[in-house]
């Protein structure tokens, strides 16, 4: 294993101690594996939503205005503990309440249901949306239903955007819901990652082979399949992307998501085919984001998000937002 670290036991500690250095908009609090808005916002309803680490920049770099007030950074691919949630679920909520966005994951959903409830005992309004847009797979080891995949980057922005401009928790999590209900994710794998606590790959796949339908974590998909072309690959994951009711001169939100190993070229060759394959379909792509919004260490891989835009949710992808990783 080669990887630019002190050890393997401080690692979530060392990556959200620099990543606070590099921005000042940002804050930790102390004796938590937490990061929040350096400057909270009160009045509004505070969004909080974090996960195992090793998918940076997935949580902590989408906090800041119009998106989190908060993320907690778990183990590498681990779920984080109910106290570290709670903990930020205390640093950010407001009179308004507190929204917590989590990913379709065993771990994540019991902690968070586990933190809000200790949160609801103190007195703070809490509501959550569970995010599984990842159609590949129903059930796996770690879930009971869809995975939660970049599709979640979606719900972040949109709910963020209705906190920011006032929305009462009840309409916050409404237009939260609305998101995961109408983003629909998967995404391809030619190279495994290295857990650096496990230091080995997670899987292995031949030279010629690729893992399709996988998850963020490593997780097995639905097939390993030989290396195909990028028009292949993107024809097959719309095909399963599409299924869930898109339509003719639908409006859509896309997202090609890097998964952290692979380069910025080959991710704009995958959003041309992405791009051409849907307007063939006559789907309206209203805008599209393009980048490592959600990765898997230093997986060579790719995912694509599609999300069903309507008046509101356009509005809100449109509206400000300032955070590390996402500035529009």
């Amino acid at each position: 294993m080669k990887k630019f670290l002190n050890g393997v036991d401080n690692v979530v500690n060392e990556m959200l101690e620099g990543l606070v250095k590099a921005n000042p908009s940002l804050r930790r609090p102390e004796g938590l594996e937490v990061i929040v808005r350096a400057d909270k916002k009160v009045g509004k309803v505070a969004l909080v939503s974090g996960g195992g680490s090793g998918h940076e920049p997935a949580h902590a770099g989408f906090v800041g205005t119009g998106m989190l007030d908060g993320a907690v950074a778990g183990a590498v691919f681990t779920s984080p503990t109910p106290d570290q949630v709670y903990g930020a679920v205390k640093e950010v909520a407001t009179d308004a309440g507190v929204l917590l966005v989590i990913k379709n994951y065993t771990g994540d959903v019991m902690n968070f249901d586990m933190a809000a409830e200790l949160a609801e005992g103190d007195g703070i309004k809490v509501a959550k949306v569970v995010v599984a847009d990842d159609v590949a797979v129903e059930n796996s080891t770690w879930t009971v239903g869809q995975r939660g995949i970049a599709g979640t980057i979606f719900v972040h922005k949109i709910a963020g955007a209705a906190a920011e401009a006032g929305k009462s928790l009840e309409e916050v999590q409404k237009v939260a819901q609305k998101v995961c209900d109408n983003v629909h994710s998967m995404g391809v794998s030619l190279t495994p990652c290295i857990v650096p606590a496990a230091g080995k790959p997670s899987f292995v796949l031949a030279e010629n082979e690729m893992e399709v339908g996988l998850g963020i974590h490593g997780e097995p998909g639905t097939h390993r399949a030989p290396l195909a072309s990028a028009h292949d690959i993107v024809e097959h994951l719309l095909g399963k992307i599409l299924a869930n009711d898109f339509v003719k001169n639908e409006e859509v939100a896309v997202l090609v998501n890097g998964l952290g190993g692979t380069p910025l070229m080959e991710l704009c060759v995958l959003n041309n085919e992405v791009y051409d394959q849907l307007t063939a379909k006559g789907i309206k792509i209203y805008k599209t984001w393009m980048g490592n919004y959600m990765t898997s260490l230093e997986m060579a891989g790719f995912s694509v998000s599609v999300l069903k835009l309507d008046a509101e949710t356009k509005a809100y992808l449109d509206a400000k937002a300032v955070t590390p990783a996402y500035t529009n």
